[in-house]
This record gives C-alpha cells, structure tokens and sequence, in this order.
C-alpha cells in the first residue's frame, strides 16, 4: 500500500530579509502554555528567525534559513511535541474549528445531563447516611452513579485526555495534565471507596469538573470565534477574478494575479471592487464602509478612487488599476490583522511564564498535601481526597485566560471602531499616555486637496479647465475633476512636465498649471495666498484673457474639532509639528483651538521634541502619515497612522486607523486604559483566588466538586471580566 507523504516544501513561500515563510494549522493548542512549548521548541532549530502562534486562529507563522532548516523537519519537531500540523487554508481551518466546537458542545450536554443524574444520586445517599441508610441501598446507588459516570467521564473528557496525553507523551506538562490526574483519581478513588462500601464516593465531583471545565473552554472558543470572524468577514471581501478591459474593447475574466498595475478593468453593478484604482470612465455609488466607516453608498464619478473589497452599486465602472493583488489596501488590512493577532504584549509574556512554571507547582502541591497529610496520621484515602482537591483548585485556567480573554475581546472592539494593532503591547502603551503630537497633512486634515468654495455650474472657464484636468492625475488636478463633475475630456492635450497642461479651445490656448506657467503675477499669487492662507493655488487662463487662481486646500477631518475638545478635556497635552508652512498650520491649530503648533518642521526637529518631551518623563503618542513622519512615529512611546499613510509610516505605526474621521484615535486611547485595567483586575483575580483558595483546600475543607466549582468560577470570573469590555462598548455605541 502507498504511504501518502505530504510535500511540505510546497507550502514554503519567500520571506523577508532572505528567509523563507510557512502558515500552518495546528491542532491540539488549548492554552497560552501550549504557544509557548510550540515557540521555544521550534526556536531551537536551526536558522529559525520567528515562530509566532496566534491562538485565536491556532496559526502558526514560521520564518526561517531555508538551507539550515527544511519545512519537514519543521513539521516534524511538532510532531516531537504533540502537535499536528496542517497547511493552514482558511476554509479548511474554519470547518476544523467549527468541528471542535461542536465536539465541545456535545461533550457539554453530556457532562451536564449525566452531573445532574449523579448528583441527585449523590443528594439521596447524603440524605440516607443522615437518616441511616442500608449498606446494600447505599452501594447500589453508588454503583449506579458509577454506571453513568465511567462511560461519561471517558467521552466528556476527550478534549482534555487527548491535549494531556500528547503532552506527556512529548513531555512536557500543560494545564490539562492536572485535570486529566485530577478527575481519573477522583473516579479511580471512587470507585475504591464503592468496593470497600465506603460512606462516600466523589463521581459526581469528576463529572461536574468536566461540565464546568467544558463550560469555560466553550465559552474562550466562542469567543475567540468572534474575533477570527473579523478577520475572515475581511478575507471574504477579497475577490478572486477581474475583468480585465482588452485593448480592442473586450473583455476577458482573469485571476486576480494577472492583473497588473495600468491595467482597465470592469467592474459591473452589484460586484467587488477588485483593486485599488482610478475611474476612467462611468458613475456610480460605492459602499465604501471598510475604509472610512460609513455605512452609506458614496457617489463615484471619472476621476475618483475606488478600493479593493468595496461594493458597487448601480452603475458599471471602468478602473485603471494602480495596485493589485497583494498591494492593496484590503491586502494591507488583512496584513496588519495577522501581524497584531501573532504578538505578544508584555503581560502576555508575564502570563505565559507563570502557567509554565504553574503547572509543576500543582502537581508538586498535590503531592506535598498528601505525603504531609500521610505523615500527620490520616489514612491514605482522605488525604488523596484532599491531594485531588489541591490539584484541581490550582489548576491555572484562570490565569491563562487572564491576558487573552481581554485581548480577544479589546482587539475585536477596536477593528470595530477602525483601529488596527500592528504591535503586540500597543494596547498597554496607549494606556500610558500624557502626551499627543499630532501631525498636519493628511492626520488632522484629509489627505486630499479641496477647492476652497463651492463651484458655479456656470463658470464656463473653470469648467472647461475641469475637463483639460481630466488628462492629468496631479492632486490638484484630480480635486478640480472632483469640483466640477468633469467627465467628458478635452482633446489633444498636450502636458508641460512640472508646469501643466494646454490644449486648444476654438483657437485659443488654454492653460491649467501653475501660476508661472499661466503668467500670473507675483503681486496676484501674494494677494490670493493672503486670502486663503497656506493654500495651493492652480492657474487658468485661456488665450490672452486674464489668469484665474484657483485655491485648494486640505479640509480638517469631519470630527476634528469634537475629538480634539473631547482629548483636552481628558486631560491629554496637545502638539502639531507639521512640516507644512507657518500660515497653513497656524489656521489648522486656530481651527482646532491647539495652542501648541510648530510649523516647517524636518524629520530630525520632529524628532528633537519628541525626545525633549520624553526626558521630562511624558509618554507621547504621535499621530502622522507623510514619509517624514516615520522617524518620529518609530521613535514615539506609542504611535498611530491613519490607513491613507504611505507604507513607510504604516509599518513604523504601532496601530492604523480607518476612514475620514479622527474619532478612532479617541476610541483607542479611551479603549487601551479599559483593556489595561481588565488585564490588571484579571492577574488580580487569579492571584487572589490562588491565595485564599490553596490554603483552604490544603487544610481539607474543601471537597473535590467544591474545589471544581471553585476552580471553574475563576476562569469564568476572568472571562466575564473580559466580556465587560464589549458589553460597555455596545452600551457606550
């Protein structure tokens, strides 16, 4: 019989820096504990550069040195530690995911019918040993109870037997190993106490520690299901073919990789945008939701971008392609999700410790209970009672949800609000901030000019200069289209590299351009920047006739002045540093009552106050898109670039946020301090509830079903704390 072997190699695609880059599905990770086995194990391979888990999506993202490592030996080495990979393919995974959910479910209704059987079992022989039950009553119940125990204990515990067994076989200690221990011995002792017609059995204590157990790890899947929706609602957007615009008119649908940028496709009523591009030719109205947050259908005309994963609606559009697949904002997206949901923050790491170590010190606790119990002069049943109690009040879920569980839920909530980490601790930087440098251009304004005052319909020079426009794709241009509702272009134009643009209009030449190329005065340029200062100015002039200026400027994001009243009134200290001109930004910090503005500012003067206000002890969060800006935000205690950044900025951004509004970076700053605050009341809890409760157990007053009970309301208690983060959300939207 053929052996089907699996080429691995295949899956293996180019990384950064020379390396090479594999995603897989790994199944059998439950906890933080299990990323950590999986990182340090594969880290210890040669040529292993980054090996990072999400376990939201039990993803792993592997970069190494293809010619010390091979992708098989790879596999291989989590094989070694009791993991089974797959080529991670998202339908796959999700199909994989929703399986175990099910299974949970199922092993659920199974623990919770047969506990709730046991116990009333249970509750008749605590009653009859009251009362003065006969032996051979009592043993028959307990025998029952066994009848429903064994066989429910054996399917119910799945999910846990087979995570502690390929632990152990690997050897290596995860929180299901004392759970594991904990129930066998409590059905292993029961049944003992049965045949010795014992008083007392504890199976309903072994199956209620499953119901609860299966309750929380239910509970953390579907939770972390909600979040991995996001991320699989934005790949869904992402289309597969395009119909590609031939250069003698037809057209022909392609996959999405032949597409290049310059291409013309189509884009039909009803269909995704496929890339990221600029109508040529075509009106329509665009549900443009994933970029700027709004709900509504924009109108899209000649001249206007349009976005990969964006619906059309009625009309059928033409789009020259400026990026593809892969390079597009939807990829982006899709890149700043993975890169957030695979890092760690620093109480991630805190938290990854303690389980680790955790998890020796629960068996070592069990023991020492019973050996010290043992030697006080109590016979070896009571005092192993008293060891199972330990083992399974101790067992650290709490604590391995602690962190997670209020990152799961804070990450979902802000790509809800239009935030997107690209940095594994930004949640607990942004907590610590004082301090806000905002820059100008395309941060506090949007990123594209506007024409200052609204255009008359009969203004037949600027409308025709709207038409001549449409030849070029300079800012100023492309705002003056917008401002007119230009579609039909004038012909023969001819354009003047650096200067403009000219054609003729009925004999006479028509000129769009800068001020010296249309032969505007000094005096005239002066008078028109005094009227509206830091304006760009774009000249007309047709024939001999006199020049008009045109001025454009950038508006103030829609929300500006509201979210910058609402962080004043927070307490946060307010900057521009902007490297735009003294009038310009002095009108921006007026419109937005800053008082703190700094003007002409070069990367190395951005850098020089951001370091000035560090060494007086604040925590500054810098806000900026433009490619000077990236020194700055690389070097900020936090930073944030809206989506329209160039990739420089994007990349050196802790967080991106979406859409034309600046609300997003209030969100984040209002959400980081809840989530920091549920982490910390989380690490609380844990501690807390191991401080009182292990002393407690160890003195033997606590019961098996009580210390399951217990043990299970903590990680409930940590996971509820969590969820508070999304319930006060849907309050406060």
């Amino acid at each position: 019989m053929t052996v089907h072997q699996r080429d691995w190699q295949s899956f293996v695609t180019p990384g950064k820096d020379g390396a090479v880059h594999m995603d897989l599905a790994v199944d059998g990770i439950t906890c933080a504990a299990c990323m950590g086995d999986i990182e340090r194990g594969l880290k210890r391979l040669p040529g292993i550069r980054t090996a990072r888990v999400n376990l939201t999506s039990q993803r792993l993202a592997v970069d190494w040195v293809e010619d010390q490592t091979g992708a098989d030996e790879i596999v291989a080495e989590l094989s070694r530690l009791g993991y089974t990979a797959h080529p991670f393919d998202p339908a796959s995974q999700k199909d994989r995911q929703d399986r175990t959910g099910k299974e949970l479910l199922r092993c659920l209704a199974v623990a919770g019918f047969a506990g709730m059987n046991i116990m009333l079992l249970s509750v008749s022989v605590w009653s009859g040993n009251a009362t003065g039950i006969d032996t051979e009553t009592r043993d028959f119940f307990h025998w029952l109870s066994a009848l429903i125990a064994l066989p429910t204990v054996a399917y119910a515990g799945r999910p846990f037997f087979k995570s502690a067994f390929k632990a152990l076989a690997s050897g290596r200690l995860n929180m299901d190993v004392p759970i594991m221990i904990g129930v066998v011995l409590a059905v292993a002792l029961s049944v003992v106490q049965t045949v010795q017609h014992q008083h007392h059995a504890y199976f309903e204590s072994a199956v209620m520690l499953l119901f609860f157990l299966l309750v929380g790890r239910y509970l953390d899947h579907n939770m972390r299901g909600r979040t991995r929706s996001f991320a699989e609602n934005i790949a869904a957007l992402k289309a597969e073919v395009a119909a590609r615009i031939l250069p003698g008119g037809d057209v022909r649908e392609v996959p999405l990789s032949r597409i290049a940028t310059g291409d013309l496709v189509l884009v039909s009523a009803g269909e995704r945008v496929p890339v990221d591009g600029v109508v040529e030719t075509g009106t329509s109205e665009i549900d443009q939701s994933l970029v700027t947050g709004e709900s509504g259908l924009v109108p899209v005309e000649c001249g206007q971008r349009v976005y990969a994963g964006t619906l059309n609606g009625s009309g059928a559009l033409q789009v020259r392609v400026e990026a593809a697949s892969g390079a597009t904002l939807l990829d982006e997206v899709n890149r700043l999700l993975e890169a957030a949901s695979q890092a760690k923050s620093k109480y991630v790491r805190i938290a990854d410790r303690a389980a680790r170590l955790y998890a020796p010190l629960v068996h070592g606790a069990a023991g020492l209970t019973f050996l010290g119990w043992l030697l006080a002069g109590m016979e070896w049943q009571p005092a192993l009672v008293i060891a199972i109690s330990v083992l399974i009040i101790t067992c650290p879920c709490a604590l391995g949800l602690a962190v997670p569980a209020v990152q799961v839920v804070a990450s979902g909530q802000l790509f809800r609000r239009g935030v997107l980490l690209n940095s594994g601790d930004a949640i607990e930087r942004l907590a610590d901030i004082d301090t806000i440098l905002f820059d100008k251009t395309g941060t506090l304004t949007l990123a594209e000019p506007e024409l200052c005052g609204p255009f008359d319909a009969n203004d037949h020079l600027v409308a025709l200069a709207g038409r001549l426009a449409l030849a070029s794709r300079h800012p100023l241009s492309t705002a003056l289209v917008r401002a007119t509702h230009a579609i039909i272009p004038l012909p023969e134009v001819k354009e003047v590299p650096g200067a403009g643009l000219e054609t003729l209009v009925e004999g006479d030449r028509l000129r769009l351009g800068s001020p010296q190329f249309c032969g505007a005065r000094a005096q005239q340029v002066e008078d028109a920047l005094k009227k509206v200062p830091g304006a760009s100015l774009l000249a007309i002039r047709l024939g001999d006739g006199p020049v008009r200026l045109l001025p454009f400027r950038q508006s103030l994001r829609p929300d500006a002045r509201a979210v910058i009243d609402h962080l004043k009134a927070a307490g946060y200290a307010l900057e521009i540093v902007s490297g735009d001109t003294e009038p310009a930004v002095a009108g921006c910090a007026e419109a937005l009552g800053i008082a703190d503005w700094q003007a002409g500012m070069k990367p190395a003067r951005k850098i020089a106050r951001l370091e000035s206000l560090q060494q007086t002890g604040r925590k500054v969060l810098m806000v900026g898109d433009g490619l000077n800006d990236a020194p700055a935000l690389a070097g900020a205690h936090v930073s944030l670039s809206p989506v329209s950044a160039v990739h420089l900025s994007q990349a050196a951004a802790d967080a991106v946020f979406l859409g034309d509004r600046l609300q997003p970076v209030a969100d984040a700053l209002r959400l980081s301090k809840r989530a920091r605050a549920a982490i910390e009341q989380n690490l609380w809890i844990s501690t807390l509830y191991n401080l009182i409760a292990v002393p407690v157990a160890v003195a033997g007053f606590v019961t098996p079903l009580m210390a399951a009970v217990a043990m299970s309301a903590s990680s409930l208690a940590v996971t509820a704390n969590a969820l508070k983060l999304r319930w006060g959300e849907k309050v406060q939207g």
